[in-house]
């Protein structure tokens, strides 16, 4: 029997169904084939929340050190594409500004007056479109401030971001590497190098720890890469959710206590990155799925989010679930988001300023556009009024 007789769910599914429409789709894997072939990328997919717990903490079973790992393709290796003793090295020197203290104290302050400020930009307007007028600057700023490239013109920054976005989904769907991705890798790896000398993270790290300026760079890229995707991500995701149920908009007006849940209900409703690849190391057995050595086995962080088992109604957006927080958005294991301390603190921040300085914001439905995407998902655009 073939892979495509036993699974025949998996067989069936398309890259287009996965980038604009997946959670119909995980949810018949997730209920029949939690872990399933897929023909159209040639590897496994894990939709089930136990069988993704499971290989995300066997790093030695499932890896991300191998030459086809997408994200080490476009910046090389790093905590990302590295596991064991290599991953502890290149991860260890980075920890400590990512403490929940430590983000708290130095970055607080910092995020609040971005937020303000960015709106203050387009408040008189009227209108705006949030994720590339607020949350998108707001990433890219907190994390300029916080990797010392405040010299570094914002809209390069994001330009570089979005081109190396764009190289690891293309490679991720079976795409050649694109120059695009090459060239705005190295515009950032120039402009780390520029900060080694000053009083910034780069420096502080290479004092810490052992690893070389390109080791750093690569590290610094993949900081930045996660800091933006997942900020940006969610603190988009949450905007356009509360604008399209203006009732819940109007609960967190009245009790900003529900903001810190709201973050997390975003963050369970639509991951900003919507999956983890690992590759096998030996042949194993994962739910119904007899892996070999070798082959991809790709993690859904999406899938698990909305278990009818885990959660009621999953569905369904509500800031006031209970147990919003026991999505698996940050990943487990050795892989867990570092920036898991700051990208809730920077949604909840954003949150609290759109709702105070405007009042009277309500959804533009003829300038929003849905989420999209294979990997990274978020709002395509979220038109707001007021």
């Amino acid at each position: 029997m073939t892979r495509e007789s036993r699974f025949p769910i998996g067989a069936g599914i398309t890259l287009d169904q996965l980038e604009h429409d997946p959670h119909t789709h995980l949810a018949r894997l997730r209920s029949q084939e939690p872990v399933s072939w897929i023909s159209v990328f040639d590897g496994w997919m894990v939709t089930g929340r136990e069988h993704a717990i499971e290989a995300m903490r066997d790093w030695e079973t499932y890896t991300v050190d191998d030459p086809r790992f997408s994200t080490g393709q476009v910046v090389g290796p790093s905590m990302l594409s590295l596991d064991g003793p290599e991953h502890t090295r290149h991860r260890t020197p980075f920890v400590d500004p990512f403490r929940a203290g430590q983000v708290r104290s130095k970055l607080e302050g910092a995020v609040t007056s971005r937020s303000k400020d960015l709106i203050a930009e387009f408040k008189v307007t009227g209108h705006s479109e949030l994720g590339s007028q607020f949350a998108g600057p707001l990433a890219v700023g907190v994390m300029s401030d916080l990797l010392g490239l405040e010299d570094v013109d914002p809209d390069s920054l994001l330009g570089w971001y979005d081109d190396i976005v764009a190289a690891v989904d293309a490679v991720t769907s079976g795409e050649d590497l694109p120059a695009s991705g090459v060239a705005a890798f190295e515009s950032l790896k120039a402009a780390v190098e520029a900060t080694m000398a000053h009083d910034a993270l780069p420096s502080r790290v290479r004092k810490q720890g052992d690893l070389d300026g390109t080791e750093i760079v690569s590290n610094i890229a993949i900081l930045l890469f996660g800091g933006i995707v997942t900020s940006e991500g969610t603190t988009s995701t949450l905007l356009h959710q509360l604008l399209t149920h203006p009732e819940q908009l109007e609960m967190v007006r009245t009790d900003p206590t529900l903001i810190r849940n709201a973050v997390e209900e975003a963050l369970r409703y639509e991951p900003a990155a919507a999956v983890v690849d690992r590759y096998a190391t030996q042949d194993a057995r994962l739910g119904d799925g007899s892996i070999e050595a070798g082959e991809l086995v790709r993690i859904s962080l999406a899938s698990p989010n909305r278990d009818p088992a885990v959660f009621s109604d999953p569905d369904r957006f509500d800031i006031t679930r209970p147990n919003a927080n026991q999505n698996l958005t940050f990943a487990l294991g050795p892989h867990a988001c570092l920036g898991i301390h700051l990208a809730r603190m920077e949604t909840a921040i954003a949150l609290g300023a759109i709702v105070e300085e405007l009042p009277g914001i309500e959804l533009d439905a003829e300038t929003t556009l849905p989420p999209r995407g294979l990997i990274f998902r978020s709002p395509q655009a979220i038109g707001a009024r007021w």
